[in-house]
């Protein structure tokens, strides 16, 4: 295994199977991360399926390099795209050749991270691997009975210990989400690494004059698939007394699309919830800031990028008590847990905080603004830069709460917290 020297800047090629163009938080991690290590003096190159039919190719211009595989479409997923081993192998092998990398970063154990992975171990180069991925995140896309679904999710957490286990080091963005690669996955030293954010570029800047909603506003944003249970927030919303006049703005696309916008007309609620469809950043941040209160009903998140950037705006959160989201509340100070599925419940808990105080409801969303410190972006490039120089190693620093020093040269001089 080799070791690239930490006195150079270094040759970083990430490997992705997911990226923009495609909205999900998995792909804007792969961008910001690669935003970052450029800006940081890398020379950064991003691996990652074609959008569209055609060989593989490298698209011209940007700061850094990305290189496009081909891909072939799914019946089941507007956006996704697999690529076939028989038809990128050799493509992969030739860039290697080309870009000469000192260090891959895999962010997913399929398709392109796999063979990704395989070549750099095959040449020696060091590997990083991060997961994005339950594998119950494929489930609304596979045409299959639930007990086929649970077999193909058991084969997928063999396979994730198969390939990431090869990796010089294992991260995944919450401690909880590392718990279950190890319980699943067996695999050891898995390092919690918050996908981090760039907290500052969601306030209001100085000058800047940002009117709330007429109404109070409940938001959403994420892809509109079965896992979000965008339904039950729908319901939630229907459920609260008809004198505060609560509204929805749900940001994003995706296949259930036109059964939320039957159902909010079945419920006699079409006028007050809004379909945005997808949209630009800054009309996205802005729509962080107006909104009264943020909502995660999803049941699968491994950490939630969109409501860590709801949080930078300073706006309070309810969120599913499932999977890694009760990292991101203190019950009561930022916002809520709810039960997921439980609607009734959600929708005492919007009313709960609506029916606060103007005054109260700018406090929660105040505490979410502090939480969200800890997952500054620069502590999770800068904890990366530890792991691709191999100056910082997860199975001395990771403990079960996700506690690890600060890799050498940070200027840190204490353990960081990362969830």
């Amino acid at each position: 295994m080799s070791y690239p020297a930490d006195s150079k800047p270094l040759t970083i090629l990430i490997a992705a199977d997911t990226y923009p163009p495609n909205v999900n938080g998995a792909a804007q991690f792969g961008y910001r991360l690669a935003k970052g290590m450029n800006g940081r003096g890398h020379d950064v190159h991003v691996l990652a399926p074609g959008s569209a039919n055609g060989r593989s190719f490298t698209e011209p211009g940007g700061d850094w390099t990305v290189h496009r595989l081909r891909s072939h479409s799914v019946p089941t997923h507007d956006y996704w795209r697999i690529c076939y081993p028989w038809e990128i192998r050799r493509d992969i092998s030739l860039l290697f050749d080309q870009v000469q990398p000192d260090v891959v970063h895999i962010q997913c154990h399929y398709m392109v991270g796999e063979y990704t992975l395989y070549e750099a171990v095959r040449r020696g180069i060091r590997v990083v691997a991060t997961n994005h991925f339950m594998p119950e995140n494929i489930n609304p896309f596979l045409p299959f009975p639930d007990w086929f679904k649970k077999v193909v999710a058991r084969n997928s957490w063999r396979d994730m210990g198969k390939v990431m286990g090869k990796a010089a080091a294992v991260t995944t963005p919450t401690p909880l989400a590392a718990k279950a690669m190890r319980d699943h996955a067996f695999l050891t030293d898995v390092m919690p690494v918050s996908n981090g954010i760039d907290s500052a570029a969601y306030e209001v800047q100085p000058g800047e004059v940002i009117e709330p909603y007429e109404h109070p506003t409940v938001l959403f944003v994420g892809r509109l698939a079965e896992e979000k249970h965008v339904d039950v927030l729908i319901d939630a919303v229907a459920r609260t007394p008809e004198h505060l006049r609560v509204h929805l703005e749900i940001v994003g696309g995706g296949e259930v699309k036109p059964a939320l916008q039957a159902q909010a007309a079945r419920l006699g609620i079409a006028d007050r919830v809004t379909f945005r469809g997808l949209i630009d950043d800054d009309e996205l941040r802005r729509s962080y800031i107006r909104a009264s209160l943020f909502c995660q009903p999803g049941t699968a998140e491994l950490q939630s990028l969109v409501t860590l950037e709801a949080m930078s705006a300073s706006t309070p959160v309810l969120l599913a008590n499932a999977m890694a989201l009760p990292h991101l509340v203190s019950d009561g100070e930022n916002g809520y847990l709810f039960t997921p599925g439980d609607s009734e419940e959600l929708g005492a808990r919007i009313t709960q905080i609506l029916e606060l105080s103007g005054e109260d409801q700018r406090a929660m969303g105040a505490a979410s603004r502090t939480m969200v410190g800890r997952h500054d972006i620069n502590t999770t490039l800068e904890t990366f830069e530890g792991l691709y120089y191999g100056t910082l190693s997860p199975a001395a620093a990771a403990d079960e709460d996700g506690v690890h020093a600060a890799p050498a040269g940070s200027g840190a001089d204490r353990p960081t917290r990362i969830q």
